[in-house]
Order: C-alpha cells, then structure tokens, then sequence
C-alpha cells in the first residue's frame, strides 16, 4: 500500500478547511452527510457550527448526528434536536438526527470483535460523507479523532451500547463502562471499517486539532484544554489522519502534550489504530503535506 497523503496546516480558519479539503482532489456527490459532534449542553470546547460552516456549505452537506446511549441532552431524538437548536446547527444547516426512526445493519463478516454495526437508519439517505472531527482526548477510547466519529459518531444509540458492549446484545447501561478496554477499541475499529466499506471510497476525512483537552464533547463539563491549537489536518484515509494527530502531539514541545499523551495511552488510545490496521482499511505509512 503506498503512503497516504495528509495534508496539514497550522492556521485554524474555516477558510483553512476548504483549502485542505480541496488539496484532497475528491468530489463528494449526491447528497452528503456531514458528520460534527454536536457538543453536550455545557461543553466549552466543542466546534460551533459558525467554524464549519464554509465547509459544510462547500459540499452542500447535511449536518448528521446519532442519539447518545448515556444519560443527557442528546439521549432522545426530541431532546437532541432541541440541542442542535440551541447549538446553532439548525440555523445554519439541515441537521438530521439520523436514528430517528431506527436503526439499520452493516455486515462486518471480518470483525475483529463484532460482526455487524447498528447505524442510523437515514445513512441509507446518503451518497457520500465528509467526517469533520474535533481530534481531542477521550474519557474512555483514550482520543477521538476519524476513526470514533465513523465508529460511535455514526452508529444509532443502539449501536453506540452494541459497541461499548463488545457486541453483547441488550447491553446494560452499567456493562457499558464496565467492558473489556480492548475489546472495546477493536469493537470501534470494527465499527469503524463497516461504514468505511459503506460509502466505498465516497468519504472524506478532516481533524480539526484545536481545543486540546483530554476530554470529548460528550462531557457536559470538560476539562480546559491542556495544549495549544496544533492545526487542521486531511485525508482520504481515516487511520493515518488520526496517527498523524497523534505524531503531532507527542513532537510538540507544548507544556501540556504529556497530560494528554497520558490520557491517550492509559486507555490504550493507540490500539483502536492497530485493530484498524488490522481491518486492512487504511495505513498508518503516511506523507504529512504542510499547506502555507
């Protein structure tokens, strides 16, 4: 396999993110799903949707989310639309909330883990993705980054419960926390390669490396960021954008890189990039291009 391409800029713009999507040399047809993280009600350190908006508006896309498996506001379909309100999705955007009405299967017949993925029903709705991460720690997968936005961003609550459950059907909410760590990294990896294979290279990947905290847009309180903005990275391959994240972080002479590498690794971060590589659908063998 030849080296991926990941182009990198330092400047964080919503101009800057065109720029790096256009470098990519892709055209998303049809109708476009644009994955975001919506950001928990009182999370600081999410993306607003005024930042994507030039992008989102760039591949005429549709804002998508799924319903989360824990406690919150975005828990239920009338709740989270309510949230995308008060966030300012629907302001700007057609937001699409897309395990409304269900859930649907993709087959993982190679999973390491879990042999089928529980989406949103509405993905069939769509032709081709644009993921826009916020690469950032994670309480639980160590970061989030490409690979958690195609794995836990996509799938239904349903599914988000499937997955932190290793694939036990009708999973406790208390199992959820309570799985095996790396079954339930190689159940994201899975997850991950079923909605890769989905849209068969109509997919495109972008990292947004700002507000460094350890912690995801899921926690209604987050702590600070620990590191400066690092900068916005591209990709058609979702396993070497986010090693290419993670390379970032551990060359920065930044004060903060060891509390999030701390994060990162003593949940075994790394290993979701592994289990992909494993999966076979990307590399982690990558040419990191610097964009003035």
């Amino acid at each position: 396999m030849e080296k991926a391409k990941v182009y990198f800029i330092r400047e964080i713009t919503p101009s800057n993110v065109v720029k790096l999507y256009e470098k990519l040399g892709i055209t998303l047809d049809g109708k476009v799903a644009v994955k975001v993280h919506s950001g928990e009600r009182g999370n600081q350190n999410y993306l607003h949707p005024e930042f994507m908006k030039d992008m989102i508006e760039h591949v005429n896309g549709t804002v998508v989310e799924c319903n989360t498996a824990y406690d919150g506001a975005r828990d239920t379909t009338e709740k989270h639309q309510e949230l995308m309100e008060e966030h300012l999705w629907t302001k700007y955007f057609d937001v699409d909330i897309m395990d409304s009405e269900g859930d649907m299967e993709l087959e993982i017949p190679n999973g390491k883990v879990i042999k089928k993925n529980y989406v949103g029903k509405h993905l069939e709705n769509y032709d081709s993705m644009l993921v826009l991460s916020h690469f950032k720690g994670h309480p639980m997968g160590g970061y989030g980054g490409a690979l958690k936005q195609l794995s836990i961003g996509v799938a239904s609550s349903k599914g988000k419960r499937f997955i932190h459950c290793a694939g036990k059907e009708n999973g406790t909410y208390e199992e959820m926390f309570q799985t095996d760590q790396i079954k339930f990294l190689e159940s994201m990896a899975d997850a991950a390669s079923s909605v890769v294979s989905y849209f068969n290279g109509k997919i495109a990947y972008i990292n947004v490396m700002a507000n460094l905290s350890v912690d995801c847009d899921c926690c209604d309180v987050a702590e600070d960021p620990c590191m400066k903005d690092i900068g916005i990275l591209a990709s058609l391959d979702p396993i070497a954008i986010d090693k290419a994240c993670i390379d970032l972080v551990e060359q920065s002479d930044d004060s903060g890189r060891d509390h999030l590498l701390e994060r990162i690794n003593s949940r075994h971060g790394k290993h979701t990039i592994e289990a992909a590589l494993d999966l076979g659908f990307g590399t982690d063998d990558y040419e990191l291009i610097e964009v003035e």
